[in-house]
């Protein structure tokens, strides 16, 4: 059983993430849901708490007792940090190593796999600011499973889709195989 950190960040695809945690937690995987303030926009704690069977993240400062920060042990713990979806803004401040809320403050403490699957308008997806984000994240190792195109939320068509969970899933079960988790 691997212990997977499920990052999920405020696209209208947040949805998803329900899917998500429910399909790896059945598959046998430890999912720790941790959520941006713009994430709770769109998806529930307690949904994602019961599909996950753990508790969720939701603030940075809301720690439990004991004297180890709960993200950093999160961070120390986790298998795999999987950003689905991933929002340019966290893109941004992951790159630029931004720690400040709950989700950005595990990517910058943890040694784990990143796997981030990118979620936005079209235009933001291909704008120059995020592609050197991703170009910067790359570089430092993280995995990215790339946008789909279609239907837009907000009307357009094009890429910037979330990827179908299945493809997430394949992904995240290859990369957890490689590295022996």
């Amino acid at each position: 059983m691997s212990r997977i950190v499920l990052g999920i960040t405020g696209s209208i695809a947040a949805y998803k993430a329900a899917d998500l945690a429910s399909q790896l937690t059945k598959a046998g995987h430890e999912v720790t849901c941790v959520l941006t303030k713009g994430a709770l926009e769109f998806v529930t704690p307690l949904t994602l708490a019961t599909l996950s069977r753990r508790p969720v993240v939701t603030d940075l400062f809301a720690e439990k007792e004991g004297w180890q920060p709960g993200h950093i042990q999160l961070a120390d713990d986790a298998d795999l940090l999987l950003i689905a979806p991933a929002t340019a803004n966290v893109l941004a401040s992951m790159a630029h190593g931004f720690a400040n809320d709950a989700l950005t403050a595990i990517a910058l403490a943890t040694r784990a796999p990143i796997l981030i699957a990118p979620a936005m308008n079209g235009k933001m997806w291909l704008h120059p600011a995020t592609l050197k984000n991703v170009e910067t994240l790359k570089g430092w190792g993280a995995q990215f499973i790339e946008p789909a195109e279609g239907l837009l939320a907000c009307g357009y068509e094009g890429v910037g889709r979330l990827a179908p969970v299945e493809e997430i899933l394949a992904a995240v079960q290859a990369l957890l195989n490689k590295g022996g988790a």
